[in-house]
Order: structure tokens, then sequence, then C-alpha cells
């Protein structure tokens, strides 16, 4: 069966890792390894990961791949701060993997590349949180017995406290502030009334220094304010933040201050990592100034909209939501509230083990399936706008005409100096699609499977209790690619249901008064307006 994966592969095809965990768990003499996670502020997560046996080094590297891609994949949903494996004590060969695991990721060495980014984010993490470095564990010799499950904390008062939030902002000055990979869109509220929207270009990968990604943040704040310090202030900004702090630091974002030479990238990073105090300053004194990863920030958006439009028992069973734009942002809301203290990366995620031809051109190029920013073949160029303009390219170049360029390397990429051309060729791209363009229409049907292949991915490590979606960005106020996005996610899982965050789930006050400015308002800042609800929500 490995030699099947290796050929398709070679064919330049994917092969997707829950289909090879789900093939090689059926067979009765794969290795069942149980994996054994302790997560950052305590409690624990069990998984069995099937192995099947290898014959050659061709199949010995194709099973090593798999379980990087399942470690990788484990780590950038849940962090944590040590892994452990149980494995039979005859499983010598097996026991080596596992064991190469630390050199793999690099886990005693620095500065981490590829794979090694997963740790680099846990130790992160787990400084925020006074934990130690993460580690792995390797054990011959069955698990012990597992703990019980944690049990799904209740809704309570969940409605109730974000009715609440809701009204608090019918009396003072208040900003939202939704940050992406090529825009920041601001929303800003005096007693109740949305008075304003605005959007701004930008391409934070450009940055070479933290100033270059703080200062404009602060500008835009200051500038949409007029001067007048706001009561509260709310950021979703695409990261992992915890607790207010953004810990995360191996996002595209942040690709230029990795690669200037001239700064310590540590020591500009925990600049970034205080933006809160600095935000702070904005404002008026003592006003909440409350921060979150814009994934998160989508699932609270619609929490808030559901339990404003009578929905709020769905609450019971927590909220899931996916913002598309330049990356694939997930986000999670608890159904007390609460907000997972845990990466939940799935951008980043490992999901294709084959499309060998593919992942062997220079990340430069739109054809390649591995990220520019981690080297890595992730979901990043299967989900978010890079796949859109790969998947376009592959089905018909021509949709690219008068976009693209070529890289120093010989290779095809779309324009981003002297203008960047990135967010005109997404909205091309879509309008194609909506005109009934056969291939533009694929693509956005291709990148729906592919959702559906990361809720797989998230399915097997995170196992939510809830089948809803929720889709936030610029691709959904489309209807036509709305609609492809779902027709294909149902060809690989059918039981969830996608929902568009647009005028239907516009309940709230303020998100009543965006939906009035039309249908794109809401799907494009939806985030920002809930930026506003989530600063003025209480613990």
């Amino acid at each position: 069966m490995i030699a099947k994966w290796i050929a398709q592969a070679q064919r330049d095809e994917p092969v997707w890792l829950p289909d090879v965990r789900s093939a090689w768990g059926a067979m009765p003499d794969a290795v069942a390894v149980t994996t054994e996670l302790t997560l950052c502020g305590g409690g624990k997560r069990r998984f069995v990961i099937p192995v099947a046996r290898w014959n050659g080094d061709a199949e010995r590297a194709f099973v090593e791949e798999y379980l990087n891609a399942s470690v990788f994949n484990m780590l950038a949903a849940l962090g944590g701060r040590e892994m452990c494996f149980y494995l039979p004590p005859t499983e010598h060969a097996l026991r080596t993997l596992l064991e190469g695991l630390a050199d793999s990721f690099q886990v005693n060495t620095g500065p981490r590349r590829g794979i090694g980014k997963a740790v680099s984010v846990a130790n992160r993490i787990c400084r925020a949180l006074g934990e130690g470095a993460f580690r792995f564990t390797v054990v011959s010799g069955p698990p012990p017995a597992a703990a019980a499950p944690e049990s799904m904390p209740a809704e309570g008062t969940l409605s109730q406290r974000l009715c609440a939030a809701a009204r608090r902002a019918e009396a003072g000055l208040f900003c939202g502030v939704d940050i992406g990979g090529t825009d920041i869109k601001l929303a800003l509220s005096r007693n109740g009334a949305l008075l304003e929207l605005r959007e701004f270009d930008w391409n934070p990968a450009l940055s070479l220094t933290a100033d270059g990604i703080i200062d404009p943040i602060v500008t835009l704040i200051a500038e949409v304010c007029g001067g007048t310090r706001p009561d509260a202030l709310g950021v979703s900004f695409p990261d992992v933040v915890i607790r207010n702090r953004i810990v995360g630091g191996e996002t595209p974002k942040m690709h230029g201050m990795r690669g200037n030479a001239a700064r310590d990238f540590e020591t500009e990073f925990a600049r970034i990592s205080a933006l809160q105090a600095r935000l702070a300053d904005l404002c008026v004194p003592g006003a909440p100034v409350r921060m979150t990863n814009d994934g998160h920030m989508a699932a609270f958006s619609a929490a808030m909209e559901l339990a404003h439009c009578g929905r709020g028992a769905q609450l019971s069973r927590g909220v899931v939501a996916h913002s598309l734009g330049t990356d694939l942002g997930t986000g999670w809301l608890n159904a007390d509230g609460s907000i997972p203290e845990m990466p939940t990366e799935f951008y980043d995620m490992l999901l294709d083990l084959g499309s060998y031809r593919s992942r062997d051109l220079p990340t430069a190029d739109l054809r390649c399936v591995r990220n520019e920013n981690s080297g890595l073949g992730g979901a990043r160029r299967y989900l978010g706008q890079a796949a859109a303009f790969r998947l376009a390219y592959k089905l018909k170049p021509a949709l690219l005409d008068g976009f693209c360029t070529e890289t120093d390397s010989g290779g095809i990429c779309v324009r981003e100096q002297p203008e960047d051309m990135r967010k005109a060729c997404l909205e091309h791209l879509m309008r194609s699609a909506q005109a009934g363009d056969p291939a533009a229409e694929e693509v956005f049907r291709s990148i729906g499977r592919n959702l559906g292949e990361v809720s797989r991915e998230m399915s097997f490590y995170l196992s939510p209790a809830t089948d809803t979606r929720f889709l936030f960005g610029r691709v959904v106020r489309h209807a036509r690619c709305f609609a492809l996005l779902r027709e294909g996610c149902a060809e690989i899982m059918p039981q969830l249901h996608l929902e568009a965050a647009d005028e239907t789930l516009a309940c709230s006050g303020l998100m009543r008064q965006l939906a009035q400015r039309g249908s794109a308002a809401v799907a494009h800042y939806a985030q920002a307006v809930g930026a506003i609800y989530f600063a003025l929500m209480e613990d």
C-alpha cells in the first residue's frame, strides 16, 4: 500500500494524510502508536496514530514524512509542552524513527526551519503561560490508563453575556480592528451608531522590523478615531494570540522580520507580542483593549449574532468559524464563551503527502504547493488566496493574464511590487466564477474540497461537537463562489454545514447597520464590527 501512495505522489497527485491514516488504521498488521500530548496549562489529549510496515528506504522515507506531518498537525492545532509515544517493545525500527523526531523538529537547536516552526510556537506559548520548553518522549510499552475525558463546558449564560456586551456598545466611542495579510479593516461606533468603516491595503510580510508592522496599526487607529481616545478597542490579529499577547511568530506576516539578519528576531517579535500595551496608550485610561486571533474573532462574531437571532441554543455545542482571506483563519469558541489557549494554526497544516513535482518548484513560484513562509506543503497553498492563484494557473493559465510576472529564478508569481496585484487578482477570479467560467468555478470548488480535508484533520485532533462552520471573508460575499465552496466541501465531508457570515447573520445592532450597507459589507467587515463587541465582553 505504501508503494501505491508513492506512485500517486510521483504522478504529481495529492496524497491526503487523512486517507493514509484511515487506510493504515484498517490494516491488521499496522502498529498502533498511542500518542499522549500534555497541553500547556494542564490537561492531556490522547490519539492513536497507525503506522504501516515498510520495505526499503523509499517506503521508510514516506512513513517518516507521515509521522512528521501527524506530529506537526497535532502541535499546530493544540500546542503543548510534551508529546509522549507508546509502542510495543519489539518495534525497534519504528522506535528509531520516533526518537529521530527531536532532530527533525530541531527541538534542541535553532533557529528552527520547516516543521520546527511548530516547536517554536509551542515554546513561545509555554513561556507565556509559565511552562517549560517542549520535548518528545518515547516509551516502549503500553500507555498508562487514560484519564477521564474532559467535560464540555456548559453554556451557562453565554447568550445573556453576549447581549450585555452589545448593550454596552450603546454608550461610548469604540473601535474594532481586523488585521489581515493584505489589508487592515476598521470599524468605529459611537453610542450604538456605526459611524465609519475603513479599509487600508498593506503588505506586512515586506516589513523588516517590528515598527513596520506596529506603526501602521497605531496610525490607522488614531486616524479613524479622529484624535479622540476610544472607550474600548478590540483587535483581530492573524497569529496565535493568548491572553491578549501575540505568541506565535511563524506566520507569513513575520516573513520579512525573520529574514532580517540585522535584527534579532526574538527581540523584534517581543515588541509585536506586547502590541496590546502600545494600543492601550491610544485609549482612555483603563479602557479594555482585547485581542484575539482572526479565526477566533470570526467564531466570536458568529456567536454574537446567534445570540441575537434567537439561535442561542446552538451555542451549547460551541462555535467553529473559518476566515477565508489571504490565509485560512480557524476559530473556536467554547460553549462557555472561552477561547481555547491553543494555536489552532490550521492554515499551515500538512495535508498532502504527495504532489512531488509541484513540491519541488521554488516556493516563490505560484505553482508550488509549498508555502514561501515555512517551506512546507501546508494548507495555505490549498485554501487561501495563494491556493486560488495556484489552482487557476493549473486549470487555465489565461485566468491570470495581466496579473503575473516572472521571478528571478524563472518561476511565475502574482505581482506584489510596485503595485500589489494580489487582491485585484482574487477579485478577478471571483468575478470569473460568478460569470460562469468553468475553470474559475473549479478553482473555488477545489478550495471547498480542500476545506473538507482540513475539516477531517480538525475532527481527528479536536472533535468539535458542532458540524456547522461559519465562513467569513472576501470569497463568501460572492454567492456563486460560496455555493461552489459548499459543493466541493460536501464531496469530502457531506455532514458539514457551511454557513456564510453575510446579511442573514446580522441581528445585533451594529451588525444590522452594517447589513444596511449591503451584503458585501457584512462579509467584509463583520470581524471588525465583532471586535467592538469583543472588547466589551466581560470575562
